[in-house]
Formats: structure tokens, sequence, C-alpha cells
């Protein structure tokens, strides 16, 4: 039983709260992911009050907020994120203006992107058993995509005459065209050979319906986790200590096109960023002309440094 399920079986009114939150979602529009992130922490208000989240007190909503982020601290700021996020949404949903302009803004916390050398990227696409994650790996760094394009890409996608993939409703549902270079189709040939997917590139569990003539067989794409699952098992392996998620592909194929000279504009269309603000992170890990940057002190004449003791510079 999922925590929105059993709010709307323990916590009188959520049910039908719920179901307007949803309307509400999908007239703006709103990704799924985001309906199911923001219904989750709606629940777990309603679960820990023991009423739907639009009947509290300032007080309350504080007194939440503060346990949320004493959580955050040794986990996820994602749970912080989308509670607020979640009750701006269904307070504005509510009219309920005077609780929505008093919750806190969210600062996001600045971190660098975890990137992995070409010699790492090598050793995960030569450790899995499975033909399909080393093709689902080549991919994510391949083209730079996210856990939820990878999933969704179908065979039709890819057009081989122009050795390009046609990403589809990516974050903010737009699509996009991705370069496959020339090593890609090699790979996804092979595996569309060995493999014979039907639909969904990579495709997940199969379940079947009877009606009362016919029994028809559905596939699913691969699931989120298992995708999670199959990228920090190969790293593992692989012997990276690093922590390492799908995304990090992600970031490692933008640092590595930034480190070959492509152009950061050209990046930022590459990734499907709204804002070139977002695609500037990789100035800051990307290694470009690392061979001519130094410290200052480097440059310095007159002063020699013999060796060091105890972990103190000892100077001529």
């Amino acid at each position: 039983m999922t925590i929105v399920q059993s709010a709307c079986d323990q916590v009188p009114g959520f049910e039908a709260f719920y179901q307007k939150f949803l309307r509400r979602m999908s007239i703006n529009d709103r990704a799924e992911s985001t309906c199911k992130n923001y219904g989750r922490s709606l629940a777990s208000i309603a679960l820990h009050f023991k009423c739907i989240p639009t009947l509290l007190k300032l007080d309350d909503i504080e007194d939440y907020l503060f346990i949320v982020k004493q959580q955050s601290e040794f986990g996820s700021d994602n749970t912080m994120k989308f509670t607020i996020c979640a009750l701006r949404f269904v307070f504005r949903m509510e009219g309920l203006d005077e609780l929505r302009l008093k919750l806190p803004v969210i600062k996001r916390r600045r971190k660098l992107p975890v990137v992995l050398s070409k010699d790492e990227i090598t050793a995960m696409m030569n450790i899995p058993c499975l033909l399909r994650h080393r093709v689902m790996i080549a991919i994510l760094y391949g083209c730079g995509l996210r856990c939820g394009e990878v999933r969704n890409i179908k065979v039709t996608d890819i057009d081989f005459d122009r050795t390009v993939l046609h990403v589809r409703q990516g974050k903010g549902k737009k699509d996009r065209y991705m370069p496959l270079g020339n090593t890609l189709p090699v790979i996804l040939k092979k595996y569309i050979k060995n493999e014979k997917p039907k639909n969904w590139l990579f495709p997940g569990a199969r379940w079947g319906k009877q009606n009362a003539r016919f029994f028809s067989v559905f596939e699913n794409q691969y699931g989120n986790r298992s995708v999670q699952w199959a990228i920090k098992r190969a790293a593992m392996l692989a012997g990276i200590s690093k922590t390492i998620s799908v995304h990090s592909l992600r970031h490692t194929y933008a640092t590595h096109l930034l480190e070959d000279g492509v152009n950061i504009l050209t990046i930022k269309e590459l990734l499907g960023h709204a804002h070139v603000s977002t695609t500037m992170i990789y100035l800051h890990v990307a290694q470009i002309n690392n061979r001519n940057k130094c410290s200052p002190l480097d440059k310095l004449e007159g002063l020699k440094v013999i060796g060091s003791l105890q972990g103190e510079l000892i100077f001529e």
C-alpha cells in the first residue's frame, strides 16, 4: 500500500482533496513525476496531522517543516523542496494566499556535479553481463540523457539514416534531436538484432489482459529503479568509489564535450536546458586547458623549495 492510499484510507476528506489536486495538476500540465512527488508529500502531511493540509494553521506548518528540515540534514534536500512546492500549489488551488506567501523560500545548495573520467566510463561499459545494461550506459553517456528519457526511447525514435535520436517529451515536455555519432549506431544495431525489442528500446516486464475472446500481452518500459540499479552496480563492479547516479553520466557527457571544445550554447541545446545559466555549472568542473593551469606561487622568482618536514615547507 502506498502512502497516498494510506492517507485516503485513514484521513477524512483526503481522497476527495487528492482527486481535486490531481485534476488541477493535470489542467496545469504538470509532469507525472511532479504529481507523484507532490502527492506523496501531501499524503505524508495528512497522515502526520490526521487532516488535509489546507486545514492546518501556520504554526502547524512551520512545526512540520522544521521536522522535515532536520531530516533533510541527513538525507536529500528533495523532501523539503517537494513539501514546500506541494503546499504552495494546494494553497493557491484553495485561494489561501496568506498561507502561501508565508511559506519559506527554497534555497538550493550549490553542489558541483560528480564527473567520471573516460577510463571510468569505459570500465563501466565493459563490466555488465547483460548487453542491455552495456547499451544503456553507452546511450546515457553518449547522448547525455535523463533517466526518464532513456526509459522512454522507442525503437522507432532511432533514425539510423540521419544518425540521430528523437528524444520525445523530455523535461518541460520538450522534444529534441540528439546526434548519435559514429559508435552508438553500431552498438544499437547489434543490440536490436540480438535483443529484438518490439516497442520500447529497453522493455520491462510483460503483463497480460484477458477479455471475452482474446488474451493481449502488453509491454512496459524499463523501470526507473532498474535503471538506477544497473548504473550503480556497474560502477561498484568497476571499482569506482565516487557516489554516482544515472544523472552522473549526463554530467559527464556535458563536461567531456566542454573539455573537447564544444561551445557552451551548443551543450545547452543538447542537454535541453531552458537557460544557459544551468549549463554554466560545467565550467566549474571541466578541465579546460588544464596543462596551462598553475598556482601563482609557481611563478614567483627567487623562491627555492628544497623539501618538506612534517608537512611544513623548507625554504632555502
